[in-house]
């Protein structure tokens, strides 16, 4: 396993709370972009820890960006005293990588939400992701991300471009290259502890559709539901219907 990175955080939520989440945000974000899950959770009692991946943020640079050292890093982020996570919220990439921790050391945490994971890409959502990568670091104004998603909140517009600000190009582009091919379709398959997917929209755009949604389903810990409407990131796309998804899927 690659040598591990200790990732910055920040929290919402008590410190004394009794239930403790993390929260892994998707290829070219900060953790800042989970607020919507972290005050949901604060809010139900919670305490709620987003990091900043590996070239991402305020997080330490590398060389080595494959999905199993995205990986190696949140294994070595654990919640408190050496207990494990009461939940893990990964979204796209953090999905893909909360994905692969969980199967590989399945004490880490108790219950994984994925929304709208990368759990395998292929070459045409490949090309959709880097399309989607080159404008966000083309144009890092607030304005550009505006244009691009009128009906976001402005916290998420505000903190998208900022992501695009703070992020290593060099890492997002590698991050695409060294993962061929994308695929932790076994680590699902390894998954041992009850597992929801939030997947976004098929019609609108998603990346966790069609036969790979019957094929991780195989897994019996595993359970999905669709945010009607909401493309690949539905926690800004749709955010009442993703909270309601969650809540869902922690009752």
């Amino acid at each position: 396993m690659p040598a591990p990175l200790t990732l910055p955080r920040l929290s919402w939520g008590s410190t004394t709370a009794p239930r403790r989440a993390l929260l892994v945000h998707g290829l070219g974000s900060n953790g800042a972009l989970m607020w919507r899950y972290g005050t949901f959770l604060a809010d139900a009692g919670w305490h709620a820890t987003a990091v900043d991946l590996r070239g991402h943020g305020t997080a330490p640079r590398a060389l080595d960006y494959t999905i199993a050292a995205y990986a190696a890093d949140l294994a070595h982020t654990g919640a408190h005293d050496d207990a494990p996570w009461d939940l893990v919220v990964g979204h796209s990439l953090g999905g893909a990588a909360s994905t692969v921790a969980s199967a590989d050391a399945p004490a880490w945490t108790r219950r994984l939400v994925l929304v709208d994971p990368a759990i395998h890409l292929g070459d045409h959502d490949r090309q959709v992701v880097r399309n989607s990568q080159e404008r966000s670091f083309a144009d890092t104004s607030i304005a550009a991300v505006r244009a691009e998603h009128p009906t976001w909140h402005e916290n998420d517009i505000e903190l998208k471009a900022l992501s695009a600000q703070q992020a290593s190009r060099w890492a997002v582009e590698e991050t695409n290259r060294q993962n061929t091919p994308w695929d932790v379709r076994a680590a699902a398959a390894r998954l041992s502890v009850p597992t929801h997917v939030i997947a976004s929209d098929p019609k609108v755009y998603s990346i966790f559709k069609g036969a790979l949604v019957d094929e991780v389903r195989q897994n019996p810990v595993v359970t999905v539901s669709v945010v009607t409407g909401a493309g690949h990131s539905p926690h800004r796309d749709l955010p009442d219907d993703t909270m309601r998804h969650l809540a869902d899927a922690l009752a």
